[in-house]
Formats: C-alpha cells, structure tokens, sequence
C-alpha cells in the first residue's frame, strides 16, 4: 500500500496528492476545536497503534504486500474526520522518518490510506451497525482496505512503470487485498470489542460523561 517513487506518473501522483489535501483541509476545518481532554489520548493511542501495526507486511503474488493500515478503525473510534487527519499523519512520518513510500508519491498514498480507506470504511460500519456494531466493525475494515488497494491499483495501472496494465493491477491489488483484507477485519472487530468491553465510554454511541 505504501507506493515508492516511480511507480506512479507525475501527473498522477499531483492530481491525487491534491485532492488529499481538499480533503484533509476539510476534515481539519469539521474537527477543529472538537478535540476534547478526553479524546486527545485516544487520539495518540490510536495513532501509535496503526504506526506499529502498519509496519507488519503480507506478501502478495504479483510482487506487492499487504499490511495493517487501521483506517477504518480510526474512524469508527475518532469518526472520519479527524480519522483521515490521524492516518494521514501516520502516513506521512513513516514516509519521511523510515522511508516507507515515496515522497513525490506521498499524497496519493496519504489519499489511499487516509482518505479512501477511512471514508469507505466508516460508510460501511455506519451502513451495518443496526445488525451488529462487531459485524460492521469487521467489514468496515475488510471493504475499506479493498477500496484503498483499489484506487492504489488504479494509480498503478494508469502508469507507465506498469505499462498501463489497468486489469492486471486492479486484479492483483483487488484480489489479494479482499483476501487478505479479511485479516483486517479481523484485528479491527477484535480490537475493538475489547475496547469496547474494557472501556464503553470510547465507544462511538456511548453517551457523554455529565459532571456536576
């Protein structure tokens, strides 16, 4: 998921990287001042979460990997917003501490990871939270890295570095990731029903706390 330079034309990675930031510029502008006391540990705790977990990789036939990315995860504890603007930011230290993803290309994996992957998968926890806030948990994050490994195929196969083999890359990203995506799924589900059963009141609908 994490795309080096050269994999991806210019042009490309330009367009993507600008629609990464309208988005992030959005999101920043619907969180701010939203961030309370309470929150702002969760927010670093998730944060230092996906940082390590992004660092474990899956091999995928066809020369590529999948890993953890915890985009759907942050979004259903932080919400989409200030989601987006935690993983962006994960994205962005690895790519310029460790090197993991190019920099001319860091806004279209700051767009896959953060944006996409973030997006898709809230859409799909709220969508099926009525018949299961574990169940959706589950598929928000299989979905949600299925479609950032999607739109991350699709920068792919418009290149010339893959000579513009659309199919081939989207068949290999798509199938691989929806696979393995099942292994996100499940850190998320299981991850979250713990934090849900040792800490209720970090749960999205859980009431806020009234002080006298």
């Amino acid at each position: 998921m994490h795309i080096p330079d050269g994999y991806i034309d210019l042009p490309l990675a330009l367009l993507f990287g600008a629609l990464a930031v309208v988005v992030l510029s959005v999101a920043a502008k619907r969180v701010n001042g939203e961030i309370s006391d309470a929150r702002a540990p969760l927010l670093g705790v998730v944060a230092a979460s996906i940082f390590a977990a992004q660092m474990l990789d899956w091999p995928i036939p066809g020369g590529t990997s999948a890993h953890f990315v915890g985009g759907a995860f942050a979004a259903i504890l932080l919400g989409p917003h200030l989601g987006a603007l935690c993983v962006a930011t994960v994205v962005t230290i690895q790519a310029l501490v460790f090197g993991d993803g190019g920099l001319v290309v860091l806004g279209a994996n700051v767009f896959n990871m953060a944006v996409v992957e973030v997006y898709v998968g809230y859409a799909v926890y709220r969508l099926l939270v009525p018949y299961g806030e574990f169940r959706a948990a589950f598929a928000a994050g299989w979905l949600g890295i299925t479609a950032g490994a999607l739109t991350a195929a699709l920068q792919l196969g418009l290149s010339s570095a893959f000579q513009y083999q659309l199919l081939t890359t989207l068949s290999i990203m798509g199938a691989g990731h929806l696979v393995l995506g099942l292994i996100e799924g499940a850190i998320t589900a299981s991850v979250y029903r713990y934090l849900a059963r040792a800490r209720p009141d970090l749960r999205p609908n859980a009431a806020p706390e009234v002080s006298a």
